[in-house]
């Protein structure tokens, strides 16, 4: 008789489990809105952004680079030209101009702590101004203050053309009306952070853009020194807020030290980072010392294929679009209801089952 109890028992809760499967597949997630807001949002002004630097970028190079920039960003540079510090993959370069990675770094600030109101700081290079431009729309859709220092030099297909620099870029977003920031301090940027590996034209032309632009220049070839500097900005621009991120573009030496550990960093947000000696810290180590979040943005293969984004998109993906926003979901009141009824009958089939067992 017992074992013809226990048997029952078994078999009932095969079917509830079955039941509560199929009934769970025809229940639909619910959106979070406050996050699935924000994300589009930032999505939708780097799309606007595009936009913007598409019409910016001078007729003649949006000619010749059509066939390097098929969705006519406006983002991607050129192979070769003076300002070049670095080789560079074309293929990442035009996947970051998806408008869904400013979503993605919404999603890694409000993971890293971030909230609507707070002072991050942001330490880019110019090798991927696609991600510079996803991270002040996102700075922008949370309404965040960016404390921004950028350097001019950039690798292979990034803002390297010399009529089309971070500089003329960040001035023709500041004109539509995207974004009202401007870099805190500007440096050349490449080896030393003073362009030793570009030609001396391009040395010079950068320094000349620089002087133009009114901006402070950063320009300390010694690496403690130069972080020191880089980081008495950033807390002179926060005053008496706390940086809450730092946010780091690129592979500018100054913000990533000389220390092979860098290589260990994760592409997002990085719960924790090692530190190299004093004198082969980088800006990133220095934030990690003082319990900041560093968000790492180089790696855009690491960061396109765990959140879903294209690789290479042909035509780039609408604001919104993706596996990024699916991750915004959360389960329904009914689908959480119904699991717990499911956990709570199997809690009371298994201890009945076990009562039966009992002589």
């Amino acid at each position: 008789m017992k074992t013809d109890i226990r048997r029952n028992i078994i078999f009932g809760l095969s079917l509830l489990s079955l039941g509560v499967f199929i009934l769970s597949r025809f229940i639909s997630p619910v959106k979070d809105s406050v996050k699935d807001k924000d994300m589009l949002k930032a999505s939708e002004t780097m799309a606007r952004a595009i936009q913007a630097l598409r019409a910016c970028a001078l007729p003649s190079r949006e000619t010749a680079s059509r066939a390097d920039d098929p969705n006519r960003t406006g983002l991607i540079g050129l192979e070769s030209s003076p300002i070049t510090t670095s080789l560079g993959n074309l293929e990442a370069k035009r996947t970051s101009t998806n408008p869904n990675f400013a979503g993605l770094v919404v999603h890694l600030l409000k993971k890293a702590g971030v909230e609507r109101g707070d002072t991050i700081a942001v330490g880019a290079s110019s090798s991927f101004p696609a991600l510079i431009v996803a991270t002040l729309s996102a700075a922008k859709a949370l309404g965040l203050k960016p404390l921004v220092i950028n350097s001019l030099g950039a690798s292979q297909w990034g803002a390297n053309d010399p009529r089309f620099t971070w500089l003329e870029m960040s001035e023709c977003l500041h004109r539509a009306d995207i974004f009202d920031v401007r870099p805190l301090a500007v440096a050349v940027g490449g080896e030393n952070d003073a362009g030793t590996n570009m030609p001396e034209e391009g040395r010079a032309l950068l320094a000349e853009k620089i002087r133009r632009s009114g901006t402070a220049i950063l320009d300390q070839p010694d690496l403690i020194m130069n972080v020191r500097t880089r980081m008495k900005v950033y807390e002179d621009g926060a005053g008496p807020a706390k940086l809450k991120a730092f946010v780091n573009i690129g592979g500018n030496w100054a913000n990533l030290g000389t220390d092979s550990v860098v290589l260990k960093l994760k592409p997002g947000l990085n719960g924790s980072v090692e530190i190299p000696m004093p004198q082969r810290r980088g800006v990133i180590h220095e934030m990690a010392l003082r319990k900041i979040p560093v968000i790492h943005l180089l790696y855009v293969k690491g960061l396109a294929e765990p959140f879903g984004l294209p690789w290479d998109p042909i035509p780039l993906p609408q604001p919104g679009e993706g596996r990024l926003y699916e991750r915004a979901q959360r389960p329904s009141e009914l689908f959480l209801t119904l699991a717990g009824l499911y956990l709570l009958m199997v809690a009371a089939g298994l201890s009945f089952f076990e009562f039966s067992k009992r002589p």
